[in-house]
C-alpha cells in the first residue's frame, strides 16, 4: 500500500528518469564510443601532457655513460629473446640468444640511450620510427623493452648494483610505460576543454544525488522509514 502517492511517484518519476539517461550514457553517441569510452578518451588526453619524463629520466641515465653491465635475462620464449636483443644492439650491446635467455654485455647509458630514443618516438605518437627500426611491430618493441629492463632491474639487485637497477627501473616506469600507455593518444590542455571537464564533474555530483533521491522519495512514499 503506498502511504504517500506523491512522493512515491515522484521518486518513480526520477528513477525512470535516470534509467533513460543510463541507456543514454551506455549508448555510442560520441562518434562510437559512449560517453565513458569519450569521458575516458579526453581525461587521458588531458593527462599525457603532463606525463612526460623523458628528458628528466635522461639526464638520470646519461650519468651511467661508460658503466657496463653483463648481465642474462628470461625472455618469455626464444621468438622474444631474439626481438629483445635487437633492441640491445642497436645500443651497441654485445648481445647472445639461447632459447629463452637473453646475454647482454654493453655500456649501460647506451643501451638505456636507445631505450629512451624509443620510448621519445613512441610518445610522439612516431611508431613508424620504432618498427622500421626493428622489423616489428613498434608497441611489441616497447613490450619487450618492459621486460626486458624489469628482468635487468632484478638481475642488477642480484649483482648488489644497486645504483644501475635503480636507473633502470626509472627508465622503465617513468618512459617506457608511459610512451606505451599513451601511444596514438593526442594531448590536449585542460584550458581547452575546461568547460567539457567542469561539466562532466557537476554531472557526476547530481547524478548520484539524482539516484539517491529517487530511492529515498519510493521509499518514503511506500511508506517505509527509519525510527
Amino acid at each position: 500500500m503506498i502511504a504517500k502517492k506523491k512522493q512515491f511517484f515522484g521518486g518513480l518519476g526520477l528513477l525512470i528518469g535516470f534509467i533513460i539517461v543510463l541507456v543514454v550514457i551506455f549508448s555510442p553517441v560520441f562518434g562510437g564510443k559512449n560517453v565513458l569510452g569519450a569521458l575516458d578518451a579526453l581525461y587521458n588526453s588531458i593527462s599525457k601532457g603532463s606525463a612526460y619524463y623523458i628528458e628528466k629520466v635522461k639526464t638520470e641515465t646519461d650519468t651511467f655513460n661508460g658503466n657496463s653491465v653483463n648481465v642474462t635475462l628470461k625472455m618469455g620464449n626464444e621468438k622474444h629473446a631474439g626481438q629483445t636483443a635487437l633492441l640491445f644492439k642497436e645500443g651497441g650491446a654485445i648481445t647472445s640468444v639461447s632459447g629463452p635467455k637473453l646475454k647482454i654485455e654493453g655500456d649501460l647509458g647506451k643501451i638505456l640511450a636507445n631505450c629512451l630514443a624509443d620510448a621519445e618516438s613512441m610518445y610522439h605518437n612516431d611508431g613508424d620510427e620504432v618498427s622500421g627500426k626493428y622489423g616489428y611491430n613498434e608497441r611489441q618493441a616497447l613490450y619487450n623493452w618492459w621486460n626486458a629492463l624489469k628482468e635487468m632491474d632484478k638481475a642488477l639487485k642480484n649483482q648488489k648494483k644497486f645504483k644501475e637497477a635503480k636507473v633502470v627501473s626509472l627508465a622503465m616506469q617513468k618512459a617506457v610505460e608511459t610512451s606505451y600507455n599513451y601511444y596514438k593518444i593526442e594531448p590536449q590542455k585542460i584550458s581547452d576543454r575546461l568547460g567539457v571537464v567542469i561539466f562532466s564533474l557537476l554531472f557526476y555530483v547530481v547524478y548520484t544525488l539524482w539516484y539517491g533521491f529517487a530511492i529515498m522519495y519510493l521509499f518514503e512514499g511506500w511508506g517505509l522509514r527509519l525510527d
